[in-house]
């Protein structure tokens, strides 16, 4: 069954794909039928640059654990470098 279930945002930020690195300006989030992996369904996050087309892109499958342990950490580093002073 497929689940449509996407979300895109506006990013900042670099990628390495096959060719090198390339800027990335949004991330796509998605769970839906997974493709390289052996889930059925997975947690999708893709890193693009949509007008540099499909050879600019980084995409992941991870299982729904993954994803909120993932989303544990971002949010843990996230308030540490806030703390931390350092610029950003």
């Amino acid at each position: 069954m497929c689940t449509n279930i996407s979300v895109t945002v506006p990013a900042a930020g670099a990628a390495k794909g096959g060719s090198g690195w390339f800027a990335v300006s949004a991330a796509n989030v998605g769970f839906d039928h997974a493709v390289g992996s052996r889930f059925d369904h997975a947690l999708l996050l893709d890193f693009v640059d949509p007008e540099r087309g499909p050879s600019a892109r980084v995409a992941v499958e991870l299982d729904l654990e993954t994803g909120r342990a993932l989303l544990a950490a971002l949010e843990q580093v996230i308030d540490a470098a806030e703390r931390s002073g350092a610029p950003v």
